[in-house]
């Protein structure tokens, strides 16, 4: 593994915000630490570079012990042959594009001509060359950043680590970075830790998604067992819209709502838990008018009123208060406000999520 992480702990004096976490990053794998401010993502990205001392646990690059404070090992930060790349691209003012991506190569003592070299491979990588000579103040937005990522893969680093770097863009300049960030992680073949809060970001680029919350991890999987399979109902609510029904179990291994409308749902692999609700995403939902859709068998099929509706240009967000809750639907038809419909989902889309907090990966 080109990153293993073992037991992490961080402590800021008596708070501890990572509570013994432990991943595998494989050498080429792209890997997402996805979840809301201050569920310890950052940190973790932060110890693994060197620019926060861990308090326990062992973390280890290609193979080489680089923390793990009960053996009283630390390597520094420039010592970890890591690239990474700021939220606030931490690009030097008074500095041309040359000047700030050869700074990591000149504070290591690399020959001039040696540094000249790789700047122009690097530059080249992310199409700056042309623009070696500039500054900061000369360049745009997303050009910024894209010499924040030439300085993080000049001298072909072991290892790239993203801290939210996409958050200063404006949409448009967010979805190109991050086609062009993914093009060299491909071409670089390197284990990269990408920090975010934006589940977009971490399904569209990862090979795995690792989700946090409050310092610890609860759940780990690829982009789509964590949108189709999620562990809980935290996982669930932040890794794309979801909606959710309360649900019991009824005769034998089926559920049913606490009106008695029985749910085929998919429960496999479902953690032990005290309550539990059944997920449906709203594109799993279809939509039909009246009351005049229900199967034969009444099995998955809810009738309601439509509560609120918000067009989206290639669909339009229907919410619709149905057996007692409310159910995002996502259609391309047209229904008013206050139309009677009835809403339709198979059972390998309508997921069993647990309320309780012991699911944890």
């Amino acid at each position: 593994m080109s990153i293993n992480v073992q037991n992490l702990v961080k402590r800021y004096g008596s708070l501890t915000v990572v509570h013994g976490i432990s991943f595998d990053v494989g050498k080429g794998e792209f890997i997402s630490l996805l979840g809301p401010s201050g569920c310890g993502k950052t940190t973790t990205l932060r110890c693994l570079a060197g620019l926060e001392d861990a308090d326990g646990g062992v973390i280890q690059i290609d193979g080489r012990i680089v923390s793990a404070p009960e053996q009283d090992a630390l390597v520094p930060a420039h010592q970890r042959q890591i690239g990474m790349v700021f939220q606030s691209y931490a690009i030097w003012p008074h500095m041309t594009v040359a000047g700030n991506v050869g700074f990591p190569l000149s504070i290591r003592g690399v020959p001039a001509a040696d540094v000249a070299k790789q700047v122009d491979e690097a530059l080249e990588i992310v199409g700056m060359r042309h623009l070696r000579e500039r500054h900061p103040s000369q360049l745009s937005g997303g050009q910024q950043q894209r010499v924040a990522l030439a300085r993080a893969i000049v001298g072909r680093p072991r290892v790239l680590l993203f801290d939210e770097p996409l958050s200063n863009l404006d949409a448009k300049l967010r979805e190109g970075t991050r086609i062009e960030i993914k093009r060299l992680q491909r071409e670089l073949d390197v284990a990269t830790v990408y920090v975010t809060h934006d589940q977009e970001e971490a399904l569209s680029m990862s090979d795995r998604v690792v989700v946090m919350e409050h310092g610890r991890i609860t759940q780990a999987g690829t982009p789509k067992e964590l949108y189709r399979r999620p562990a809980n109902r935290f996982v669930a609510d932040f890794v794309g819209r979801a909606s959710f029904i309360d649900v019991e179990r009824g005769k034998g291994n089926g559920w049913s709502t606490p009106s008695g409308i029985a749910l085929q749902l998919d429960d496999t692999g479902a953690p032990e838990a005290a309550r539990y609700q059944a997920m449906l995403r709203p594109e799993s939902v279809e939509i039909m008018p009246g009351a005049n859709g229900r199967s034969e068998d009444g099995i998955n099929v809810l009738e309601g009123r439509v509560l609120e509706s918000h067009y989206l240009g290639a669909y339009t967000e229907y919410l619709v208060d149905a057996s007692g809750t409310r159910v995002k639907v996502h259609s391309r038809s047209d229904f008013d406000i206050g139309d009677t419909v009835t809403l339709r989902f198979p059972q390998e889309f309508c997921r069993l999520v647990a309320l309780a907090d012991e699911a944890r990966a």
